[in-house]
Order: C-alpha cells, then sequence, then structure tokens
C-alpha cells in the first residue's frame, strides 16, 4: 500500500498532467486536434456574423483571450487543473469552462490525466448562461 506522502505526490503529478493537458488545448484552440471547442449561443450573439470582418475580429479577440488567460489562483482554480477562467469582453463577463469525456462523448472520461481516453471540450460561454 502507498505511503500517504506517495499518494499525495500521485496526486499532485495527476493534477499537474491534466492542468498541463488543459494549458495544450487553450493554446492550441484553433486546432484542437479530437478536443473540440465550442461556443454558446449567447457567445455568438455578443460576437454577430464571423463572416464580416468585425465579427471575425471579435471571435478572435475571445479566442486570444481564452488562449492567454493565465490568471488561475486558489479562488478560481481550486483544484489546480486550469479548467475554467473568468474574463470580460465588451462589458460582458465571460466564462470558459473544460470538460472531460470519454472518446464518444458519450459519457464523463474514466481518466482526464490520460489523453488516450479523454476529449476535451472548451465551452465559452456568458456568465448569465452558467
Amino acid at each position: 500500500m502507498p505511503q500517504p506522502s506517495q499518494q499525495s505526490s500521485d496526486r499532485a503529478d495527476r493534477i499537474d498532467r491534466i492542468a498541463a493537458l488543459n494549458d495544450s488545448l487553450r493554446r492550441s484552440i484553433c486546432s484542437p486536434g479530437r478536443n473540440q471547442m465550442v461556443m454558446t449561443a449567447g457567445v455568438a450573439a455578443l460576437v454577430g456574423d464571423v463572416s464580416l470582418f468585425r465579427g471575425f475580429r471579435r471571435r478572435a479577440e475571445i479566442l486570444r483571450t481564452v488562449r492567454n488567460y493565465d490568471s488561475f489562483n486558489s479562488d478560481n482554480d481550486p483544484l489546480g487543473e486550469h479548467d475554467f477562467g473568468r474574463f470580460e469582453y465588451d462589458s460582458a463577463v465571460l466564462y470558459w469552462k473544460i470538460d472531460y469525456y470519454d472518446l464518444e462523448l458519450a459519457w464523463g472520461s474514466p481518466d482526464p490525466a490520460n489523453p488516450d481516453v479523454t476529449t476535451r471540450v472548451l465551452t465559452i460561454l456568458l456568465a448569465e448562461e452558467y
């Protein structure tokens, strides 16, 4: 049986691995691979028509904000997984959240620290949609 200090170290390593995978998804937000990124209807309305430059620019600004987010602390990231963030854009409060699913997106992931069995879904939403 592992000693308490070993269990604590294993848990910390697991959390660090999850945080690194989440950070990697955010850094590659425009090409997430098997992982996915979605925006809610409220964020789409805030952005507007992305076929127009204004809408395209607004969407790019939001994605860049999520990609570059680094304001993690014990209040907004108590588990240390880097799976949630809050920011303001155009006088609206937005959140982003990463959830962990199995490969078929039918159930929760059996192990969020293992990318071979996990599909991450990053959702950007308005605070009132949470």
